[in-house]
């Protein structure tokens, strides 16, 4: 195939548009081919050179008349105009990374991004932005000579806490991009020989990027993409023999897999997780609590009441032996006890036992943080839809209106997907006021979802 003409980048302002971003994702070339013309100046007959297209068919599909759908002519496309790999649902292409970063030897390859998230934001296009093309970034990355220390990798460490702290907050939606080309960064700082200390570190900073990448594309119910990211988090772990984290993976594995109606898997997962931790020096009493909670999850999912049950009283156990001094990963001190109660009441809510799940529930909502808006938007939609369950639809329509408003600020589909089960459960009640009430609350923070949610 001959190389793809590259005479003009596309702007940045095109590639971040609602309208560009939502065409690739569909590939809708006749809109992708419009907006390359209207917006770059990029003409069709250019637009044909650089795909390795004739001019008649670049035509055909501006008109409608035909679509693209083989994959050698989407990358085409992708190398042609200079479209990201991740807008078209493809591997990361190689002129995305510098050459000062390719992967040459095979020792470390970067991550693959994968399709962006079905849901779109709503916002308003950013002007144009001039940005340096990728020849630029080559040649920088050769005059770069980074020398990281502890100093770097502390500083990397606050980031993902702050990243971690904004999911919370708003969703990882908006946070990916910092995500990936932190990571990115850290990959290539990898390439160089380092110390044993410090490329220790950056293996193990590398692996909560990765794993951070992995949860928002999960919260966004990308499970594809999730996958990826997690296994190179375990990679990455691998590589320092750090078995507790490769638990803490192997556990977001799991819980994806009960999102997925893969129990078997999710069990698998949790199963692997804990010989991980039970193989890890010093494992702390919070980590096999988490764990335990998951491996209830799991049974849960298959129905399993006793082995449910069994796994939720270990939870319990692990949680009783937690001390304040004890030498908790980071990554874990979220499991405190709110997160222990409300993971609970969900576990006994995935069995049918709503009156054990109810009063769990709403008293971990009590205690729960409200800078956490995605965690209250979640936990109030599994109360709504359990006490719904109970036929109490008075207290079940209040408790998911007081969910609007949180669920609203925080981009998360996996929230949002709770919103729509809760809003089809409804269907048998939607004559009365309390009904009817929550609808236009809803109508009213989330334009277009109520026809969304309806299903033949």
């Amino acid at each position: 195939m001959p190389e793809p003409i590259r005479t003009q980048e596309l702007p940045a302002g095109l590639l971040t548009h609602p309208e560009m971003v939502r065409a690739c994702r569909l590939r809708d070339f006749a809109v992708v081919f419009r907006l390359v013309k209207t917006r770059a100046g990029i003409y069709p007959s250019m637009i044909a050179r650089r795909c390795d297209l004739t001019p008649s068919r670049v035509g055909e599909v501006m008109s409608g008349r035909r679509r693209l759908l083989h994959m050698d002519v989407v990358e085409r496309i992708a190398d042609g105009l200079r479209i990201p790999g991740h807008m078209l649902g493809l591997a990361r292409r190689e002129w995305e990374t510098p050459a000062g970063l390719r992967d040459t030897d095979g020792d470390i390859k970067p991550p693959r991004p994968s399709p962006r998230p079905t849901s779109v934001p709503q916002a308003v296009p950013p002007p144009p932005v001039a940005v340096p093309g990728s020849d630029v970034d080559s040649i920088l990355a050769l005059t770069s000579r980074a020398d990281p220390n502890p100093s770097t990798l502390h500083a990397l460490r606050s980031s993902i806490e702050d990243y971690w702290r904004r999911d919370d907050q708003h969703g990882g939606e908006a946070l990916r991009p910092a995500v990936v080309g932190q990571l990115r960064y850290v990959v290539g700082l990898l390439r160089e020989h380092r110390p044993a200390p410090i490329r220790q570190g950056l293996y193990g900073v590398a692996a909560e990027l990765a794993r951070l990448t992995g949860w928002t594309y999960f919260d966004a119910r990308q499970y594809n993409q999730a996958r990826s990211y997690f296994a190179e988090a375990l990679q990455f772990a691998r590589e320092i023999d750090d078995r507790e984290f490769m638990a803490n993976v192997l556990a977001c594995m799991s819980l994806q897999a009960t999102y997925q109606d893969r129990p078997a898997d999710a069990l698998a997962f949790v199963t692997a997780a804990q010989d991980e931790a039970r193989a890890a020096d010093g494992t702390t009493p919070r980590v096999l609590s988490m764990l335990s909670m998951r491996e209830a999850f799991a049974h849960a999912t298959l129905g399993s009441r006793t082995a449910t049950h069994a796994a939720i009283a270990e939870a319990h156990r692990h949680f009783e032996r937690v001390g304040s001094s004890d030498p908790d990963p980071a990554w874990v001190t979220y499991f405190d006890e709110t997160k222990l109660i409300v993971d609970t009441g969900i576990a006994h809510g995935r069995l049918g036992e709503a009156q054990t799940a109810v009063p769990l529930i709403a008293e971990a909502l009590r205690r729960e943080s409200r800078t956490n808006q995605r965690g209250r938007a979640f936990h109030a939609f599994w109360l709504a839809r359990t006490q719904l369950s109970t036929g109490n639809l008075d207290e079940a329509c209040r408790t998911a209106t007081d969910a609007l408003r949180p669920a609203s600020s925080v981009a998360s589909e996996r929230v949002t997907w709770h919103l729509r089960e809760f809003y089809d459960e409804l269907a048998p009640y939607r004559r009365e006021p309390v009904a009817l009430a929550f609808e236009s609350r809803l109508r009213d923070l989330f334009p277009g979802q109520v026809s969304a949610t309806r299903r033949p």
